[in-house]
């Protein structure tokens, strides 16, 4: 007991009824310890700086993976500068080879280009990449550590301090949404470049081939990055950044109860943003990633986003019917379907919808494009696969996302409700 504060310990026979007492308190406020957290987002304008939509955005959290935006951004600093190249080898440390995953699995003493290690954090979100890094540039994560903190409030960020380079669990790695935010717009601003590096969404190293962890990059129309993140004392979090008819909007989300739950956030606050509303500032709520839920919030909340995720991503909810009258949009047959895009040009869906029947291992399916009506208010191309029974859709479906296409189920009377929406 020598490490304890003898005036802070709490003996076993005093422990138990407070620790039964807090948890019988949160169970009958309804709320468990994960739900009871706070959590936060804010969407800016690229260009002017002016926030569309904010809540909370001062709360500190820690970032998790969102740590590697500050590690990329000194990288990139360097590049600009003269002071590394893509094609410089950096050696594998022990403790860089020891790091938890996510990671590439780098052995002790191997090198690795510095192009492999950007797209390893960007794709990946690769701890030991993120040390190899740190170790490369500063000599120790420590010192590389230090740098990040100094560059973030170079940038303003006055809230944050880093004490590694991965954003593994570390109780004095603090930061806010609005700092994040801050960030991105400074990697957008000061990289122009280098940037693109966050719209890589596969990469291929040593025989593996990673995918990039934002399943938005394939799901949300404009979007070209940034970075997700996740460790159990943070929650989920997201900086994203999306461009519509040469408008950009950056948002970061923190404290989600899941990658669902947080994407679909992330969809709703942009998708506000670009139509011009002010986004409802509150989280998805654990209701809402619910798949199997019955509620008329979760169902109209899914069709919604249904009709704005291009291709649908992350909804797969939507296979929840809101019980409205069908204006237009008939699914041949009555059967099921599944949706694998909504897009503004009618050339782009049938594109989707022919790339999507292609990779499909079942034969004699038919694409199938469902047009906007003239009651609707966002025209909205809905390109599906269709002629299923439930069992074939649902198995369709999967093999689709194996193949990294996201898709949705749509029951039969699901289909024209959703047309209608």
């Amino acid at each position: 007991m020598s490490n304890l504060n003898p005036r802070a310990y709490v003996g076993p026979l005093s422990f138990f009824p407070l620790l039964i007492a807090l948890i019988g308190s949160l169970f009958l406020a309804g709320l468990s310890p994960a739900s009871a957290k706070p959590e936060s987002s804010i969407v800016i304008d690229a260009e002017t700086g002016k926030v569309i939509s904010e809540h909370n955005a001062d709360l500190q959290n820690y970032p998790a993976s969102l740590t590697k935006m500050m590690t990329l951004y000194l990288v990139f600093e360097a590049l600009e500068q003269g002071k590394l190249k893509l094609d410089q080898h950096f050696t594998v440390s022990r403790w860089a080879s020891q790091q938890a995953p996510s990671k590439l699995d780098l052995k002790e003493g191997q090198t690795i280009a510095l192009r492999d290690l950007i797209l390893g954090l960007v794709t990946k979100s690769a701890n030991d990449a993120a040390v190899v890094v740190a170790e490369g540039m500063a000599g120790s994560e420590s010192v590389f550590a230090q740098r990040m903190t100094q560059k973030a409030h170079e940038l303003g960020m006055m809230s944050t301090t880093y004490r590694n380079a991965s954003g593994l669990p570390n109780p004095a790695q603090v930061t806010t949404a609005r700092d994040l935010v801050k960030l991105a717009l400074a990697l957008y601003r000061d990289f122009p470049k280098e940037y693109a590096y966050f719209a890589t969404e596969e990469f291929t190293y040593n025989g593996a081939t990673y995918t990039n962890h934002n399943h938005l990059m394939r799901a949300f129309e404009g979007m070209d990055g940034i970075k997700t993140g996740y460790i159990r004392a943070s929650g989920f979090n997201l900086a994203a950044s999306a461009v519509r008819d040469n408008r950009r909007l950056i948002g970061v989300v923190m404290g989600g109860q899941s990658a669902h739950a947080r994407d679909l956030e992330m969809a709703h606050l942009l998708n506000d943003g670009f139509a011009g509303r002010n986004a409802a500032p509150e989280m998805a709520t654990a209701e809402t990633d619910d798949e199997t839920g019955n509620s008329n919030t979760l169902a109209r909340r899914a069709v919604h986003t249904i009709a704005r995720l291009s291709p649908v991503g992350r909804a797969e909810a939507a296979t929840t019917a809101v019980a409205t009258p069908a204006h237009h949009g008939r699914d041949h047959g009555e059967r099921w379907s599944i949706q694998v895009g909504a897009f503004a040009q009618e050339a782009a869906a049938e594109k989707a919808a022919a790339t999507a029947l292609a990779k499909l291992p079942v034969k004699g399916k038919t694409a199938h494009i469902v047009a906007p009506g003239h009651t609707d208010k966002e025209r909205y191309f809905r390109a599906r696969i269709i002629s299923f029974s439930e069992g074939e859709a649902e198995k369709a479906c999967r093999a689709l996302k194996r193949r990294h296409l996201q898709c949705a189920v749509v029951a039969p009377s699901a289909s024209q409700q959703l047309a209608a929406n």
